[in-house]
């Protein structure tokens, strides 16, 4: 993520320094972009002479004492907050007091990260899409403690890369990990209720509902220890509301070691002998699998533009620039109709009676004056 940052930063004109302690670090991240870069050029994506343009602006470094000229650092290590505050109070005795210091976590708190700093006023989220060169989105995220200034100038520098950005509240998940969760929770749920096969689940919601990718060919993409983990994560950080509950099927399939296209095994055999189940393709239970995922997705959204985490336009922009859904889903809100999302929550409320099927306040505010998402 670090590298692919820097060639982000490089390819729009910043002189650029990656930082590691490892020399063997240092070298991995700049043969890798070579390779990049190189496979760039074969596809007439970019010249030579911009391949050498772009690898011209950035340098390899191991001493923090080379940062003393930088007006921005971005951290991308581990998702670990005692080393990410311990990283920043180090980097802060060796920046310039007008550096603003950023980080690329997906899911932890930028005030706690901030709380290191003598001047966490210059701490801000920025948050990449793997893979940084490709994925549009930056979810810039300002701490309670970080000023209006470093703000702006974070979302211009953002903006000046060619990146779409959208300004979200410090909460867990910010916005695409939060909204996105019950493409992964609801699928689960369904097939444990016996409903739908993964196959059927991920057929429907690719051929039905227009997603690129099925939620379990994804969470075998993404690796099922690392969505497991984010799940986890995020139903601890709202104090274990229901709506983000874990799934005992995923927990089972990580502990035993199914994690996906990694590990040759997940939710389908990526094996040379394994093949791919066939699907149900019956529309109606394929239109029941879509409606439901698409519903929650679309609660999810409103309650965070009830809850101020973003603007609607930077949660339509974010759905569909960081994780490409086929449309916003506030914007798909609007199409569908307000009525028929609160009709939708509502019978999935009274069949279930779990707080997990609550209604966002503000769908059924939007109801009650009929109107519709500004995006």
């Amino acid at each position: 993520m670090g590298s692919g940052i820097a060639q982000v930063a490089a390819t729009a004109g910043e002189d650029v320094v990656i930082y590691d302690t490892k020399e063997e670090a240092l070298k991995t991240a700049e043969e890798g972009l070579d390779k990049i870069l190189t496979r760039l050029v074969e596809k007439e994506k970019i010249t030579e002479s911009e391949k050498e343009r772009i690898q011209g602006k950035i340098s390899y470094i191991n001493t923090l004492r080379d940062l003393k000229e930088v007006d921005l650092v971005i951290e991308a290590i581990v998702e670990n907050l005692d080393v990410k505050q311990n990283v920043f109070s180090t980097i802060e005795k060796f920046v310039s007091d007008e550096c603003i210091l950023a980080s690329n976590t997906s899911s932890l708190s930028i005030a706690s990260i901030a709380s290191s700093l003598e001047k966490p006023e210059r701490c801000i989220g920025i948050h990449f899409f793997n893979p940084a060169p490709l994925m549009q989105l930056v979810e810039v995220v300002p701490a309670v403690q970080t000023a209006e200034e470093i703000l702006q100038k974070a979302v211009a520098i953002i903006k000046s890369w060619k990146k779409v950005v959208a300004v979200a509240k410090d909460t867990p998940g910010f916005i695409v990990n939060r909204v996105a969760r019950p493409f992964y929770g609801e699928a689960l749920r369904i097939y444990e209720e016996g409903i739908a096969d993964f196959a059927t689940i991920d057929w429907a919601m690719k051929e039905l509902g227009g997603f690129r990718m099925g939620p379990f060919e994804l969470m075998d993409f993404i690796g099922n220890d690392i969505n497991y983990t984010v799940t986890e994560t995020v139903f601890e950080a709202f104090y274990y509301d229901s709506r983000y509950k874990p799934s005992f099927t995923q927990k089972r399939y990580a502990e035993a070691g199914f994690l996906g296209r990694k590990s040759g095994r997940g939710y389908y055999n990526y094996s040379e002998s394994g093949s791919k189940p066939e699907a149900n393709k019956n529309e109606d239970i394929g239109k029941q699998v879509v409606e439901r995922i698409l519903i929650m997705l679309i609660n999810e959204a409103a309650d965070a533009r009830f809850w101020n985490i973003a603007s609607a336009t930077d949660i339509d922009n974010a759905m569909t620039k960081g994780v490409n859904y086929p449309k916003g889903l506030l914007s798909w809100a609007n199409e569908l109709g307000i009525d028929w999302c609160v009709q939708k929550m509502d019978e999935l409320y009274n069949f279930y009676r779990e707080d997990r099927y609550r209604c966002s306040p503000l769908l059924r505010q939007m109801h009650s004056k009929s109107e519709k998402f500004e995006v």
